[in-house]
């Protein structure tokens, strides 16, 4: 599943990225390009009922990502890290956030160590000529641990497609950086009965030690709309189960699947108790301080009595 290292040295004719990008209406016909590796996979699982202790289907630690997407000045920031730095956050799970680019180093300076530091995108591979963009080489120079790939923002407006994604993740893991990696749906796919975009990396990642798939289902990004709990869990252990069948069992347990959204402190706790949802991906939410360090903290749903 590894991918060559001329294929991710250069990227000349910028195969996954559509070059016209000036119909953003016609993003909802994407959907052609997003669908190699679920096309045969089916929502019924064999599983068995939660048991009455909720816990975790995967073995790997409780994780929560805030995604600040393209928001905030220096001010708000600053008020937002301090927010952060106050907060009592359980000690078992593993919280990363994601700035903007011209933020990271000011939220590196100011945060706690508690809290990583992740990248919202990375370049293919090596830095170089390449107008504005930002390279796994920098982004470990300023301390980040994290990137976010493949998400639905960058696949449906920016134009990203598979190819050129894996091959991100492919350079990003192989340079030691993790990876968020993003798969999700679209509204008319969901209604139209096709939950699944590919699981973008999957045919290029070389391994998958520092890998966390988070499960977006696009229809409800940004929307207030939120999966049922029962939905998110429904499709997550769908993506388990891909994992186990087509890579393999230890990796299908010790990968972590998150959900994001439309996440926020009002249902995290019952989406937390889903035995397969690891963790979350927070957008808006998680420019409030105090309602993020309420997501994080929905972990002791885990330990709960149903």
């Amino acid at each position: 599943m590894a991918v060559s290292s001329t294929s991710l040295s250069h990227c000349p004719n910028f195969s996954g990225l559509r070059r016209s990008s000036s119909k953003l209406e016609t993003c909802s016909h994407s959907i052609s390009a997003t669908q190699s590796l679920f096309q045969h996979l089916r929502l019924s699982s064999s599983r068995k009922p939660s048991r009455a202790v909720i816990a975790m289907a995967g073995t790997g630690k409780f994780f929560v990502g805030g995604n600040w997407k393209c928001n905030g000045t220096k001010d708000s920031i600053t008020k937002l890290v301090s927010d952060l730095n106050s907060s009592k956050l359980e000690p078992d799970v593993d919280v990363v956030v994601a700035p903007p680019f011209v933020y990271l180093d000011l939220v590196k300076n100011s945060l706690t160590d508690r809290i990583e530091l992740s990248s919202q995108n990375s370049w293919v591979g090596k830095g170089g000529a390449f107008t504005g963009e930002i390279s796994v080489e920098q982004l470990k120079d300023i301390g980040a641990k994290w990137v976010i790939l493949g998400h639905s923002e960058r696949r449906h407006i920016i134009g990203e497609e598979n190819e050129f994604i894996g091959k991100k993740a492919a350079y990003a893991l192989s340079e030691g950086l993790g990876v968020i990696a993003c798969i999700g749906e679209l509204l008319e796919e969901r209604e139209a009965g096709k939950t699944f975009d590919p699981l973008s990396f999957a045919d290029a990642v070389p391994s998958w030690d520092n890998i966390v798939i988070a499960y977006e289902p696009v229809w409800a990004i940004g929307t207030g709309k939120v999966a049922t709990p029962q939905q998110a869990q429904e499709v997550h252990v769908a993506v388990r189960d891909w994992l186990k069948n087509n890579v393999s069992a230890e990796v299908a347990s010790k990968t972590r699947i998150i959900y994001g959204g439309s996440v926020n402190g009002g249902n995290s706790t019952e989406l937390a108790k889903q035995e397969d949802i690891d963790g979350f991906l927070v957008g808006g939410a998680s420019l409030k301080g105090p309602e993020f360090a309420t997501i994080v903290n929905s972990v002791t749903a885990k330990k709960v009595a149903a």
